[in-house]
């Protein structure tokens, strides 16, 4: 599906409520012909690109390259259709493959049927031509294929990121659900942030917002710690090309930027430290073992906070309304000058924290619906300020 200049139409995959965020990063990094979607933003690029979208993105969760299209309505249309395809092109006998399938159609009723009748096209169709198979690994596959059915239109995908680009690299320990880091850099993307000003996350847990804003602000590329990229397994794979991409020189910061967390768990804190150094950003994040009624902010020049609290799973109804009502109070008195950017799911302690957000987007932390606020704190008189999020 290659037109004669070499490009081809790829998919990036986010989640709900970062499709904007993803288009302006493809926008800026060169796509061409972008168009958003559920989910996702296809776009138009050739193989460098689709190496360098794997190693820059900070929002997409994996770069998908569409290799056919058709309808069907049946299983048997949909195994015919799949053996027109010929697979030994994009992979041989001594490579494991793996399915994955989303379907959205009254003709299909269950993805793992649907992957199964995918894999078994395959595979007869590498025994009529070499009277041998590929064999299939879900868990680390050479090859994985995706399969999209939206009523009765199938796209046929390969995978070219492989494990999903939220999966850095430097996460060497976690708490329990951290925040996944594509959401993180999510989050920090919309808050607008110049990268200029003072970041805080005063209830950092394992450190992963610290981590995703120290990346931003320092143009390291969230790829750069990643030892693998589902392409290099790929046939075409052009290892001298990916090569010049890790070594390319970025653009170093014009000032020292200071990105502080802390949190009230000595673990937790710990944990940070351990990623932080895994991601070779200790001198750029500063961290303390702390409440966040007793953190201190800079007194001056304001900043940005960005931070995901507890949303009250295991909190009584009341201790978490007075929790966000402290929270309000803190940074009323603390974080004069601030923009507060705050990912909650629980609506009823929202309103306890006693600010009018001027700005709300809805974001999925995980299968979580949760609303991510901002509240300006003004310093002296109220200020005007736009804010473009879109």
């Amino acid at each position: 599906m290659e037109n004669d200049n070499g490009n081809f139409k790829m998919v990036a995959k986010t989640f709900r409520g970062l499709e904007t965020v993803l288009y302006k990063e493809l926008k800026e990094l060169g796509a061409t012909d972008l168009e958003v979607g559920n989910r996702m933003v296809e776009f138009t690029g050739n193989k460098e690109f689709m190496y360098r979208a794997n190693f820059h993105l900070r929002t997409a969760l994996r770069i998908l390259k569409p290799i056919a299209d058709f309808k069907v309505i049946n299983d048997q249309q949909l195994y015919d259709k799949i053996q027109t395809i010929d697979w030994s092109t994009y992979f041989d006998l001594k490579k494991t493959f793996a399915i994955d399938s989303v379907i959205f159609s009254d003709h299909f009723s269950h993805s793992n049927f649907v992957s199964q009748r995918v894999k078994d096209a395959i595979v007869d169709q590498f025994r009529e031509k070499f009277k041998k198979r590929p064999y299939v690994d879900t868990e680390d596959p050479d090859i994985q294929i995706g399969i999209h059915i939206s009523h009765d239109l199938c796209t046929v995908s390969l995978d070219s990121s492989g494990e999903s680009l939220h999966k850095r690299g430097y996460r060497q320990i976690s708490n329990k659900a951290p925040i996944n880091e594509v959401l993180a850099a999510g989050m920090i993307l919309l808050s607008g942030w110049d990268k200029k000003s003072t970041f805080i996350d005063p209830m950092c847990g394992s450190g992963t917002l610290v981590i995703e804003a120290a990346l931003i602000a320092n143009n390291i590329p969230p790829g750069a710690y990643r030892k693998k990229f589902g392409f290099e397994t790929w046939k075409d794979f052009d290892n001298e090309l990916l090569e010049d991409i890790y070594e390319e020189d970025y653009e170093e910061p014009s000032s020292e930027v200071k990105v502080f967390g802390s949190d009230i768990s000595e673990m937790a804190i710990r944990v940070s430290k351990e990623n932080i150094s895994s991601a070779g950003l200790r001198k750029k994040i500063e961290l303390k073992i702390d409440p966040i009624e007793n953190f201190n902010p800079p007194i001056s020049g304001g900043g940005v906070v960005v931070t995901n609290p507890p949303y009250g799973e295991r909190i009584k109804i009341n201790e978490i309304n007075s929790f966000y009502k402290s929270l309000g109070d803190i940074f009323k008195n603390k974080y004069k000058g601030f923009e507060i950017w705050l990912l909650s799911n629980n609506n009823d302690a929202i309103k306890h924290v006693g600010l009018h957000p001027s700005n709300k987007v809805t974001l999925f932390n995980g299968a979580l619906e949760c609303k991510y606020l901002n509240y300006s704190i003004y310093e002296g008189s109220k200020k005007t300020k736009n804010m473009d999020i879109d």
